[in-house]
């Protein structure tokens, strides 16, 4: 099935609040063996000028795939996740993230092609603090491949 191109533009609803914990941010660190004292010493962490130890970089990939999960499953969008594959995935940082923020994610589908017997939906996800501010644009690309031509979609 075809992704519906009606789709491009969407916004979701923003997702649950998300509360950076000093506990998460040094799992994930630890996860991904990255021993930066920043992750984890709330010490080294005022030493370099910030209120409390800061998440690594891909650290809002917990939070940002949880959102997007709501529009892959989305009935009436027509992904079939068994042929989805990730293309891509940028973040852009307005401030850095640190325990005691409190952040959600609002996705926006921007849009949808096919190309070489593939559909593509590129979407970005705003993620926000608790003073609305925005903290990271988070942009990701989905493929699904063999993916039916739109003129070959049954009306």
């Amino acid at each position: 099935m075809a992704l519906d191109p009606s789709y491009i533009g969407r916004t979701y609803p923003a997702s649950p609040v998300y509360e950076v914990s000093r506990a998460k941010i040094k799992e994930f660190a630890e996860s991904i063996g990255d021993g930066n004292p920043l992750y984890s010493d709330p010490a080294a962490a005022q030493a370099a000028g910030y209120s409390d130890v800061i998440a690594p970089p891909t650290f809002l990939t917990i939070i940002n795939l949880a959102a997007i999960n709501i529009v892959i499953e989305d009935p009436d969008l027509g992904l079939d996740y068994s042929r989805m594959v990730h293309g891509d995935q940028s973040f852009v940082y307005h401030r850095q993230v640190h325990a005691g923020d409190r952040l959600r994610v609002i996705v926006h589908i921007e849009d949808i092609m096919y190309r070489a017997g593939n559909d593509f939906i590129n979407m970005r996800a705003d993620i926000w603090d608790d003073t609305d501010q925005i903290v990271v644009v988070a942009r990701a690309q989905l493929v699904v491949r063999e993916a039916v031509k739109p003129e070959e979609v049954p009306a």
